[in-house]
């Protein structure tokens, strides 16, 4: 159903989209540099299901919906900005001894890389401004085609997002060696690169 004419420009568009600097790859570095590669690794699934519902709601035009309404749009922008604000909070929180020993679990990674995702208009409107111009009537039924292109995108997006996770892993590892955990300078630092994040959504959003 889908022609290499689609597919190949497809590709390409969506590995720049990727490659393009942005709040799920800085969350991404924070996690798996403070807390491991498992946590990373917990945290791209909550991100890739947030990707995943981002494509079924572009399918049911949810987010054309949003595109149409800056205003709405506008307003996830900052509640994301908040958001980061909130992580970044906590990541200080957790820099004193008292909270350090809380266990962070898989559930809440997950839930927390799924809201990232769901707060970051560069995955809905990936949907609405990229993704149509790849669609052909002729090729059959266009819901078809789409959820085929943004399952693609979505693996692009994991392949990228892993590496991520282990890069940042491994630059830790560098400089702590490995298996050594986090040091205590990263749990301060990582809010500093939240409120940073936070602060790069809030431009976009002006």
């Amino acid at each position: 159903m889908l022609a290499w004419a689609q597919l190949l420009p497809f590709i390409a568009a969506a590995l720049i989209v990727e490659l393009t600097p942005g709040p799920n790859m800085g969350y991404l570095a924070v996690v798996a540099a403070r807390q491991g590669r498992r946590a990373g690794l917990v945290t791209v699934a909550g991100v890739t299901a947030g990707l995943a519902l981002c494509l079924l709601a572009s399918i049911g035009g949810l987010v054309e919906l949003l595109a149409a309404r800056p205003s709405l749009l506008a307003g996830l922008r900052w509640v994301g900005v908040a958001y980061f604000l909130w992580l970044a909070v906590d990541a200080w929180r957790a820099s004193t001894a008292a909270a350090a020993g809380e266990p962070v679990t898989d559930g809440r990674l997950f839930t927390r890389g799924l809201i990232v995702n769901l707060l970051n208009p560069k995955a809905l409107l990936l949907y609405v401004a990229l993704l149509p111009g790849f669609l052909e009537a002729g090729r059959g039924r266009v819901e078809v085609q789409a959820l085929l292109l943004g399952l693609i995108h979505i693996a692009i997006a994991v392949a990228v997002h892993l590496g991520i996770v282990l890069g940042a892993v491994r630059v830790r590892d560098g400089l702590t060696g490995a298996g050594a955990g986090a040091p205590a300078w990263l749990q301060p630092a990582a809010a500093v690169l939240l409120v940073g994040v936070a602060a790069w959504l809030a431009l976009s959003a002006l």
